[in-house]
């Protein structure tokens, strides 16, 4: 029987990790997601069962049981018998708290008291995951993420299904269906439907903007009179194009010197947000595509995906060079100008921030710095959607060391002879 154990989070990633460390940790041991579910709350508490508008509160927390269904039963059995004799269990699950809560739950149900190390690793090549395991640390140290986690199932259990039997039960009328309430879709649903009325209740209103064309030495521009409260009576419209009539002599003239800084890095969301307006993909189809990118065999050329902020660890600082390198060796990045020096930003502002990241599981979406020098080689094998969101991904992090753009607002020259119409 193994004295020590490593739990990973599904069979593909137990085979990355197999790959990179072979047997120095023990036994390696995969999961199916989550293994364990929440009691029905007639489980708890039996009256419960008849569905009536009340609050499905315990008075402890909701227990679990074993989950049902794929390859579970048979995973779980191997990781209880593997925890009977386990002195030492490395949890290599996700890093973010979900991940945290599907490995550590198994210990929690089966009563584990031996040592417990977490590992964590934000890409998955064999380089990346020795590394997690080099600098572990004690699984105490991440107990507020794993409350986190409970605390949302938790939540979940007692709203949703609380919510659900009322909405059921006093909107229902007698329909044989569940009205379902949830954390993402009602919301979700209530933006949709808050954006609908918003458009039939809209009433157009017709009103006016005047136009300057400006005559001057080097030609005509044209100036745009549009004020934030808009001109809805013609009469005062016509009245600011009297006044302004066939003028002639100097206007006032402002320069402002500003400068516009590359866009951040991106986290999940403002991935998702980009791909759906640039490419028409659904949010779904990003966190697929890019989670191929991260665990796909003969791949693993990005971060993990599930990027919660848009910043990353100081500690990263030292890959720029290798990671600029890297990309432009690619034909697609080898015209953009190189950075010379990289400009490293710092702060809330910059792409450096550590104090942005706490409380969050991992940093922003970027690529892995352990495959990048393996890219010629890997991009053959990628889909041309797969091309796409690495090209997205690439290009943003090759923009954050780039310089900042001044951007200059042109002055209008003196003598100008302007001609006013309505619009």
């Amino acid at each position: 029987m193994p004295e020590q154990i490593v739990i990973t989070e599904k069979t593909s990633q137990a085979k990355d990790v197999r790959a990179a460390v072979g047997p120095r940790y023990g036994e390696i041991l995969p999961a199916e997601g989550h293994l364990f579910d929440l009691l029905e709350p007639e489980d708890v508490v039996p009256a419960w069962k008849r569905w009536s508008p009340i609050l499905l509160r315990p008075e402890g927390l909701y227990d679990t049981c074993p989950a049902t269904g794929g390859n579970k039963a048979a995973k779980l059995k191997a990781l209880r018998e593997a925890l009977r004799s386990a002195k030492r269990v490395w949890l290599a699950t996700d890093c973010d708290r979900e991940g945290q809560l599907i490995g550590q739950e198994i210990l929690e149900h089966y009563k584990y008291r031996g040592v417990v190390m977490r590992v964590l690793f934000t890409a998955q090549d064999p380089q990346t995951i020795r590394d997690a395991f080099g600098r572990a640390k004690p699984n105490a140290e991440y107990a507020r993420l794993y409350a986190a986690a409970v605390a949302r199932r938790q939540a979940d259990q007692i709203y949703n299904l609380s919510l659900t039997r009322t909405a059921t039960v006093l909107l229902g009328k007698g329909a044989r269906r569940v009205i379902g309430v949830g954390r993402v879709k009602t919301p979700t649903l209530a933006i949709v439907c808050k954006r609908e009325l918003e458009i039939r209740d809209f009433v157009p209103l017709a009103y006016f903007e005047v136009v300057a064309t400006a005559k001057v030495d080097g030609g005509r521009f044209q100036m745009r009179h549009a004020p934030q409260d808009r001109i809805v009576r013609r009469e005062i419209a016509e009245e600011v194009l009297k006044a302004a009539e066939g003028f002639e002599g100097a206007l006032a003239v402002r320069v402002e010197e500003k400068r516009q800084g590359p866009p951040k890095l991106h986290d999940l969301p403002s991935l998702q947000k980009l791909c759906s307006s640039r490419f028409g993909w659904l949010a779904s189809k990003t966190l697929n595509v890019s989670q191929e990118l991260y665990d796909g065999p003969g791949k693993k050329i990005i971060t993990y995906p599930r990027a919660e902020v848009r910043y990353l660890p100081q500690s990263l600082i030292s890959d720029v060079p290798r990671m600029l390198a890297g990309l432009r060796a690619r034909q697609s990045f080898s015209a953009i100008p190189p950075p010379d020096p990289p400009v490293i930003r710092r702060g809330a502002s910059g792409t450096f921030y550590d104090k942005g990241l706490e409380g969050a599981s991992h940093h922003a979406v970027i690529p892995n710095v352990n495959t990048i020098d393996k890219l010629p080689e890997i991009w053959p094998r990628l889909s041309s959607d797969e091309k796409k969101l690495f090209d997205v991904i690439a290009r943003a992090y090759l923009e954050r060391f780039s310089v900042d753009v001044n951007r200059n607002s042109k002055g209008v020259p003196r003598g100008a002879q302007i001609r006013f119409e309505l619009l």
